[in-house]
């Protein structure tokens, strides 16, 4: 039987070893199914056929003209290169997609933008399968460009549309929110007419690189009183490096997976507030196994974020290193006077994740690791590890904000570990949270401010090699817990509690015995 979590784990492997060595041959349509459509920017000619390399159209124009059916296959030549915008039309059904790839051997095939508002736009079609080019969309003017692009808008719902490995870089524009963004990959879903949302939508293996404002970014129905969530969607597997605002942001989902993917060197160049991996008006978003690193700033700067109007999401066995915002932020506003479009932010569970050099020192009320900002409920944060070096000396561990909106409330801390390098300063700030619990929670270091009015446990946890992560999760070997460790089976039971620890290790059941605190269940005989 496969293990889940290191299904996960090699994922991100498998994911990130595709960039580096694309696979640019396409298989073979399956006969009588469909027509494949050959496109050289060289030597190919818009009169001829298509449909033989011999015979390839020459420009995106002539693709862009047709309308394609079921089954059909759009190849671009190795090597090449185009300017302009690729907007294909038709629709597929299903088992039969219509796909974009390549042909031949060599480079991807290059798609250059010039500063036009997306380089690759599928609108208003459905069963499309995208994969294997090079996109890029550089211009002067401050404007939200994309490299691709998906939109809906009054065609209801969408099936089955596909994003994988792409490269897609040197999308500029603008880095202000307020201006629309952009993004490397972005979907949108609106509808006055017809409601619409995306049910099968997956991006995948894709490598962005310096993109503004966004990596990977949505748009829906997150309004409540409009409630039409796109279902199905995944993002996983993709390495998002040098984005100039947020990292990856799903908005209007049910049930968004993303997973497996790596964010470095976030919020480069926005001056408003931007986070690695975040949902808005989301319910049961899964976010796991992703790493995120070199977030830039305090405002907001985390590594990842449980926002506005969310129910439910899920962070679990992720890496956050070097940001300079933080490990986690979870916040709202409160709905105003029979404000039918807010629903709050509740439900929220944080459970085996590594936090590693997060957070800015001495910043003041933004210099905080974990932040609970405004009236977020029923918060559950257990079994991870925050470690704090001596180079972070002066940090606060936490902070609750009570906004006019009001406070957190029913905020549960347990079996998490504290490690702070001997001689680091780091202090923890209550705030004004209510029915806030503290259950098995151990903290070790010098000088560490502890919470007030709560049971705590102080020790070495004996961890093999603490601090010693690197970028990557297979250099996390160094949280694990040595023979002997305090923190062997003085975990507090969580029911539901996800069934494995952060290499995949099975943790014991309810009725078994207690959980290790932090991150490692070693196994038992």
């Amino acid at each position: 039987m496969t293990n889940p979590m290191m299904t996960g784990f090699a994922c991100l492997a498998l994911g990130l070893g595709s960039l580096a060595a694309p696979g640019l041959a396409s298989a073979a349509a399956p006969a009588g199914v469909g027509t494949t459509y050959y496109v050289d920017s060289q030597a190919g000619d818009d009169g001829q056929a298509g449909t033989r390399p011999e015979h390839a159209w020459k420009s995106l124009a002539k693709v862009n003209a047709a309308r394609f059916a079921p089954g059909d296959r759009i190849l671009f030549k190795a090597g090449t290169r185009q300017a302009g915008e690729l907007r294909p039309q038709g629709s597929g059904r299903e088992g039969q997609p219509i796909r974009i790839g390549t042909y031949g051997e060599g480079g991807r095939p290059r798609i250059d933008g010039g500063g036009i508002p997306a380089t690759v736009t599928l609108h208003n079609v459905e069963y499309w399968e995208v994969e294997g080019l090079e996109i890029t969309n550089t211009g002067t003017a401050r404007a939200p460009r994309n490299g691709v692009k998906v939109t809906l808008e009054d065609f209801g719902t969408a099936h089955h549309l596909q994003l994988r490995n792409l490269y897609i870089h040197d999308v500029n524009g603008t880095n202000v929110k307020k201006d629309g963004g952009g993004a490397g990959i972005s979907w949108n879903n609106w509808g006055n007419k017809v409601k619409s949302r995306f049910d099968g939508l997956l991006i995948e293996n894709c490598r962005l690189v310096r993109t503004d404002r966004n990596g990977i970014s949505g748009g829906g129905y997150a309004d409540r009183s409009k409630w039409h969530p796109s279902l199905n969607v995944i993002i996983r597997g993709n390495l998002i490096e040098d984005f100039g605002g947020d990292g990856i942001v799903p908005i209007g989902t049910d049930g968004c997976l993303v997973e497996s993917n790596v964010l470095r060197r976030g919020r480069q160049r926005a001056e408003d507030y931007a986070c690695g991996i975040w949902p808005w008006g989301c319910d049961n978003t899964v976010i796991q196994h992703n790493e995120v690193s070199g977030m830039k700033g305090v405002k907001d700067g985390q590594g990842f974020d449980s926002d506005y109007n969310c129910r439910n999401s899920l962070f679990q066995y992720n890496y956050s290193h070097d940001n300079e915002g933080g490990f986690l932020l979870v916040c709202n506003f409160a709905p105003k006077g029979g404000d039918a479009g807010t629903f709050g932010n509740t439900g929220t569970v944080v459970r085996y994740n590594i936090s590693q050099n997060d957070g800015t020192p001495n910043a003041g009320t933004l210099g905080h690791l974990i932040s609970l900002q405004g009236p977020v409920k029923d918060v559950k944060i257990y079994n991870n590890v925050i470690y704090v070096p001596k180079t972070k000396s002066g940090l606060q561990m936490v902070n609750t904000w009570v906004t006019d909106d009001g406070p957190p409330e029913n905020v549960r801390w347990a079996n998490n570990l504290f490690y702070a390098e001997p001689e680091t300063a780091v202090g923890w700030m209550n705030g004004g949270s209510w029915k806030v619990t503290f259950d098995n929670n151990l903290f070790f270091g010098n000088k560490f401010q502890l919470p007030q009015g709560t049971a705590w446990i102080t020790a070495d946890p004996l961890l093999v090699n603490p601090g010693s992560g690197q970028d990557g999760v297979a250099s996390l070997g160094g949280y694990q817990l040595k023979a002997g460790s305090p923190c062997r089976g003085a975990g507090q039971v969580i029911p539901d509690h996800g069934g494995r620890d952060f290499w995949g290790n099975p943790l014991p059941a309810a009725a078994g015995g207690q959980p290790a605190i932090g991150v490692h269940e070693p196994l038992r005989p």
